[in-house]
Formats: structure tokens, sequence, C-alpha cells
């Protein structure tokens, strides 16, 4: 199923800039689209030649939540290592982007090797922006939008699937692709827990056992499903008609059992999440559930969203959403426990994907991929931009591995390594 990323993204002008050429008498309190694009030849121009300063952030809020633990349980090994910064109610408090000094889109004739302006050239000949991490390869093979990847622990292949129906099997040592498994069918995510590798595909979830070979089809899902999360002892599978199926593996059999079917949701479950005994669950239906994973119970629906809730992760004591509303939602537990918004972070597009992993310096990091075709880096709880990643298409699937390494695939097929800098950061301007 595709979504409606562009629909109704209103621009959010939050960057800090300023003009060298005067002002025309009377000028108008709008930016001039011609001097953002580089070929504006008015002097004086009625319309601004700087980008309009964004909301002054919030000097800090009563945060009334009780913190019996010593916050959610980190993200699992499919988001990046838990969070465990301390509780800080300082969340966008020293943020702000830099100021842009040349455009921020990758030159599209440098893509195809033939731009003639070089370094004069004010469009990027690069893939990111940011000096605390970098680009190590890309993997092509796959030919349409990747939709997740896996890297088990302990192993030395990388897994990816896409909606060209295909799982690609990587070896990480020389980036080759080893093997291709046909599945006939779109790819909606892929995850790993343990030994099996587990598929999302429409009306069911493949199980493979990487170390014996076994695989199971697991019956159920009505349409494609869009999510997979380990929690406890069972296997959640968010489905296109709005249902969560559980099964619980059997060690005695080796095989996964119909567990329960978790109803509530009225559209598409598209992102789930475990942390803090809970289940989290993202819809098409713009809304959040929270489950008890003792009884399976609903206890919470969040209604903040006014678009599809595409991602959701867990960092300390709070839960981070993002939708096609073009916001970041942090949630806290307030008296009594339920979760409320206590910071929303603005962006100008649609948000696809959120993943929180620690920097060279174990310095906590969000990266968040908008449907602009970028995934920024942002310091947390601060939200002071870090950088930015820019794809051919939007960036769908991001995997945390070992050693600083992270993978980002995009819509066109293509995954890319990136690897964090062990050399000290700059700070930005």
């Amino acid at each position: 199923m595709d979504f409606d990323l562009n629909g109704g993204n209103k621009r959010v002008f939050n960057r800090l800039g300023g003009s060298t050429r005067p002002a025309a008498k009377g000028s108008r309190q709008e930016v001039c689209s011609y001097w953002r694009a580089g070929r504006c030849n008015r002097n004086p121009c009625q319309f601004l030649h700087r980008e309009l300063p964004g909301p002054v952030p919030s000097q800090g809020y009563s945060n009334k939540r009780v913190a019996d633990e010593s916050g959610f349980a980190g993200p699992s090994h499919r988001r990046g290592p838990g969070f465990n910064g301390s509780s800080s109610n300082t969340w966008g408090r020293f943020g702000g982007n830099r100021t842009v000094t040349k455009t921020e889109k990758v030159c599209k004739y440098w893509v195809d090797g033939n731009c003639s302006h070089g370094d004069k050239c004010r469009y990027l000949h690069c893939w990111s922006k940011g000096d605390s991490f970098s680009l190590l390869t890309q993997l092509d093979g796959h030919e349409k939008l990747v939709s997740g990847i896996a890297l088990p622990s302990g192993s030395d292949k990388l897994y990816t699937g896409s909606k060209d129906g295909t799982i690609r099997v990587w070896d990480c040592a020389s980036g080759q692709c080893t093997s291709v498994l046909s599945l006939g069918a779109e790819v909606g995510c892929v995850i790993n827990e343990g030994p099996w590798l587990l598929v999302g595909m429409p009306n069911l979830v493949k199980a493979w056992n990487i170390e014996t070979n076994a695989d199971q089809s697991l019956s159920g899902p009505v349409g494609q499903v869009y999510s997979l999360v380990v929690g406890t002892d069972l296997l959640f599978a968010g489905t296109q008609d709005g249902s969560i199926l559980a099964w619980r593996y059997n060690a005695a059999t080796s095989c996964f059992e119909p567990a329960a079917s978790l109803k509530g949701h009225t559209l598409a479950v598209v992102t789930l999440y475990v942390g803090a005994k809970r289940l989290y669950s993202g819809s098409t239906d713009k809304s959040i559930k929270v489950w008890s994973l003792d009884n399976l119970q609903c206890m919470q629906t969040l209604t903040d969203h006014t678009s599809v809730v595409m991602s959701l992760i867990c960092w300390d004591q709070f839960l981070l959403s993002c939708s096609l509303d073009n916001t970041v939602k942090i949630w806290a537990a307030v008296e009594g426990g339920n979760l409320e918004v206590t910071y929303t972070h603005k962006e100008e597009h649609g948000v696809l994907a959120l993943c929180g992993v620690h920097d060279a310096e174990a310095k906590p990091v969000l990266l968040c991929s908008c449907n602009d075709s970028t995934l920024r880096l942002y310091d947390l709880p601060s939200f002071t931009e870090r950088g930015k990643i820019f794809a051919k298409q939007e960036i769908r699937s991001i995997q945390i591995g070992p050693g600083g390494i992270f993978f980002t695939g995009d819509g066109t097929g293509q995954v890319k390594v990136w690897k964090w800098s062990t050399a000290p950061t700059t700070a930005m301007s």
C-alpha cells in the first residue's frame, strides 16, 4: 500500500539566516522563491532574501510524569542500542538549524557523472552534510523500495527486503550479494530475532532459521504485513486490515503457534514497538495504541497526530512518534501513568521513520527520515541538527550495526552503509 507522502505538508521555515542585500521599501514578510533558488536578479526585491526565523523554542515545561523506573526499555537491536540518557526536560531548548549557505539539493548532473561546474556548482556533490559520519559504500541490486534491513547478531551476513519481491543476502566483509531469494510478492518488512529471519508479506509471515535453514509460513494476516516486533515471548505483526496478530514460539516443536489477535485500529497498522512492558502500535487511522504485554489489552489511545503515524521508538522514559503531519512528538507519562505530548518537533515535510543511535562519543542521536528524500540527524534532547543524508528517493529503512555502522535503504532499492567518525565532532553553526 502506498501512502500519500506529500499531501498537506505545509512548509515551516525554521532556518536562521540573513541577507547582505538591502530590502526594498515596504518589503513583504515572505521569502523570495527566486532567491531561494539562487537566481533572483531584483535589487531591491520586495520579498525577503533570508529565511524567516522559526518559533522561539520553549524554555522548559512542567514535567508531571511519575518515574518509578529508570526509563522505557531501550530500542531493540532493530532500531539501535538502548538510550539511557538522563531524564531531561530540555526538549528543543538548545535547538536551532544552521544557516544554509548552499542549496541543500544533490546535483542531478553530478549523480549522472557529468556536472561541468565542479566546486562552483551551487548544488551538492555528495550524499551527506556533516563531519561526524561518512559514507562507506553502497549496495546495489534491489529494483524497488527497500522495506527492511536485518543484521543478525554474530552473523557475517546482511539481509535486505524490497518491494521487488526479493530478499538479498550480502556478505559483510566483501559487500557482495551472495544470494537472492525470490518470494513472488512484495516484502512489507524484515526483522531478525535470534536465529530467525522474519519477513512480512501479503497474508503471511515467513520465518527462516538461518542456522538450520528450517522455514515456516505463519498464516492469519489479512493483506500486507507492514510491521513486525518481538516482545517477551511473542511475535507481533501489524497488518493491512488493522489487526495485530501474535504468535508464540514453541521450542519443543520448533514452531510458531497462534497466540492472540489484538483489535482496535480501524486502518492498517504500519509500525510496532516494544518498550517498558508495553506494545505500541501506530496506524494509518492517525492513532497510537498502548497495549499491556501482560494481558494484551489496550491501555490508552493517543490521537494527537493528524495524519498517518509512521514510526515509533523509545528513548529514556519517553515515547517518540512521527507522522506524515510533519511532526515528531515526544510523549511522557503523567500522574496515573497515561502518556501526554510534552514536546513537538516540526519538520518541513512528512516524517517517515525514526531510529535511535549513539554516535562515536556515545551521545544519543535521532535519525529522522523525511519524504523530501532526506534523513536528518539530531542530538537529543535538544534537537540540534548534526547533519543530513540525501537519497534519490525517500529512505524508509534504517538499521544499526556494530562498531558505529548504520544502514539506510531508499525508494530506488539502494542500500547505503555509513559509519560514525571517531574524530571529535565540530560544533555546527
